[in-house]
């Protein structure tokens, strides 16, 4: 791209050579050897036409996670957060080993051990995650948060989130309990399980977040 001064104010494609108006100055650019048709058609473009759909994939992903947890995300006060948990979608999507390349899932990354465990080592900016702190069980009609370790908060919230790869929607469910000395809390279950669900925890003291995860 480069910019061009002449009496004569060109606009519109002349050759190989593009010429229009950006804020004010004339500029002047060759063509894009990009074609639309063989994007979507030629062999050669195959792996880029993979790649792009999976991209697309774990972004959508991302962000209906993002969005059902986003009253805690915006106090996490990381304005990278969107890239960085991009970049945890595709980690776990890339350990998809069932589905053929440009069409693994997050949701087959999430059923492998090593999916979990990325995802619950995840840190939100500057609050800690939950590694060690809180571990989570289930029986049929309840779910059971115990504390690894001693640790300093007054209340913790549970959010259930049952995920629609499809359509990419979300159900949630949030409960909150204040702390009076229990090693071990009971929530209620709201999903069944038949359906892949996410745990997301937070720990507050003092109403403010100390502690944020998946677990």
């Amino acid at each position: 791209m480069a910019t061009y001064e002449s009496i004569i104010k060109i606009k519109g494609t002349v050759g190989d050579l593009v010429f229009y108006n950006l804020n004010g100055k004339n500029i002047v650019r060759k063509k894009s050897g990009f074609n639309k048709n063989a994007f979507k058609k030629s062999p050669s473009y195959e792996k880029v036409r993979q790649n792009s759909s999976e991209f697309g994939h774990c972004s959508k992903v991302g962000k209906m996670i993002r969005k059902a947890l986003e009253k805690f995300i915006k106090e996490s006060n990381d304005p990278l957060l969107y890239q960085k948990f991009a970049k945890v979608m595709t980690e776990i999507k890339d350990l998809d080993a069932t589905s053929e390349r440009g069409k693994r899932t997050v949701k087959n990354g999430l059923g492998t051990k090593n999916g979990k465990t990325i995802l619950n080592n995840f840190q939100f900016g500057n609050k800690l995650n939950l590694e060690n702190v809180v571990s989570i069980s289930s029986d049929l009609e309840s779910l059971s948060l115990k504390f690894c370790k001693e640790t300093s908060v007054d209340n913790i919230i549970l959010i259930t989130l049952k995920l629609d790869f499809e359509n990419y929607l979300s159900e949630k469910y949030e409960e909150s309990i204040s702390l009076k000395e229990k090693d071990e809390l009971i929530f209620k279950k709201y999903f069944n399980n038949e359906n892949l669900l996410l745990h997301f925890v937070v720990l507050k003291k003092d109403q403010k977040i100390t502690h944020m995860g998946f677990i």
